[in-house]
């Protein structure tokens, strides 16, 4: 029985769906509010702040999940203005956006918040400006902005505890989130490295019997990646001691990745993940291929690294084949013209498929005229999953105010 053969036999079990409504998975008329989660679905907010990446998940019980919580310090010259505006630090706009919408599953926390690499638009830059918070010994930006305004009750990154591979942290930004995730420790939440083959580390935690088909894989992290086998994995990377200093894996390439699937419904996401694909990278450099191949087809997939020129790799689009690609972008340099005509190869896959931005630099509308080939380039994207995975519809919110307004709707696309 394939992978996909036994979600679906999964996926036929009871679920606890009577309380949702048919319409509760359409975005209405655009220009009306987006109906909110309910029980049984699963929706997956891409929040678009212009300054980097942020994803919300409101599981079928309740249980959210964010991943990263990015807070960029790059100047217009080559990003877009920040969303809705820079009256708020992009991290209490990603705060307030997450409080808002976990009110219909009745929480005001963030159950687990996963970092995939200590890289600013991940999980927030260190201004001079910064403002101390209120717990003292680190700064308000992403995630600790976050933080202040949805508590976290559990934090996994790819460097728990003494953040030393390769080498230990010493950047501004980096060492700004170690102090938070100790200042979290001692006001209560837990901390813990993300382990790579685990399907237990990322669980429900409000009503896990009435959804067991739903669950997280972890696929990789520095370099070890899981085998398709139990918990089982392999080490990509070569020993440290083999290499020279300069040769050791880059922040991007020990990002951590997950696969989240509910009934026949996949999901991929993988933080920067590279290719390696310029002239002359050692095999090894490519961690982004045999990710991909561990994951499998998926339905929908982020794009790693914003689609730079390192990623996209043939056998990235050739092993996912999602019907929806999302691209969370706000520079000049998302995607690459080379990323986005493999996204489009039905060469390198049948079939239709779509890409969603959630934002474009408007220079780079002018020199990718492929761009003019995207669903949407503006605008939170909610993937809006159906109870048991059975559909998914791809909503488009707007971004300009806290108002959740639809601006476009897409599908309903079968999963499996």
């Amino acid at each position: 029985m394939t992978r996909k053969d036994f979600l679906k036999s999964l996926s036929a079990a009871p679920l606890l769906t009577a309380a949702w409504p048919a319409a509760s998975l359409l975005g209405q008329t655009p220009g009306t509010v987006c109906p909110p989660w309910q029980p049984g679905g699963l929706d997956i907010h891409h929040i678009s702040t212009g300054r980097g990446n942020c994803t919300l998940f409101i599981c079928p019980d309740g249980t959210s999940m964010m991943v990263d919580a990015g807070a960029t310090s790059g100047g217009l010259k080559y990003t877009i203005a920040p969303k809705p505006d820079d009256s708020r630090r992009p991290g209490e706009w990603l705060g307030r956006y997450a409080k808002r919408h976990l009110q219909a599953a009745g929480r005001n926390e963030i159950d687990y918040f996963v970092l995939t690499h200590l890289h600013g638009d991940h999980m927030g830059d260190v201004l001079m400006e910064s403002p101390t918070a209120r717990l003292g010994g680190y700064k308000l930006t992403g995630i600790s902005d976050v933080a202040e305004i949805v508590p976290v009750r559990r934090i996994l990154d790819r460097g728990y505890p003494d953040y030393s591979y390769p080498t230990k942290q010493e950047g501004a930004a980096a060492l700004n989130y170690i102090e938070f995730v100790k200042a979290q420790q001692k006001n209560g939440a837990v901390a813990e490295k993300f382990r790579a083959g685990s399907s237990q580390q990322l669980r429900l935690l409000r009503k896990p019997a009435a959804f067991t088909d739903f669950s997280v894989r972890n696929l990789a992290v520095n370099g070890e990646v899981w085998t398709g086998v139990a918990e089982t994995t392999r080490h990509h990377f070569p020993a440290l001691e083999t290499l020279k200093p300069a040769e050791y894996p880059s922040e991007n390439m020990c990002c951590l990745a997950l696969r989240l699937s509910y009934g026949p419904f996949d999901y991929y996401t993988g933080g920067d993940l590279p290719s390696g694909i310029n002239d002359g990278s050692a095999a090894w450099r490519d961690i982004e291929s045999p990710v991909a191949r561990v994951a499998g087809p998926v339905e929908v997939a982020i794009l790693n690294h914003h689609g730079y020129t390192d990623t996209t790799g043939a056998e990235y689009v050739r092993s996912l084949r999602p019907r929806a690609f999302i691209l969370l972008a706000w520079d000049s340099a998302h995607p690459a013209i080379s990323s986005l005509q493999r996204m489009f190869s039905t060469t390198l896959y049948p079939g239709p498929r779509d890409v969603y931005a959630t934002a474009l630099k408007p220079e780079n509308k002018i020199a990718n005229k492929g761009l003019a080939n995207l669903k949407s380039d503006d605008g939170h994207i909610l993937v809006r999953v159906s109870p048991g995975g059975k559909e998914f519809r791809v909503i488009i919110l707007d971004n300009t105010s806290e108002s959740d307004r639809v601006k476009l709707e897409f599908g309903p696309f079968p999963c499996g």
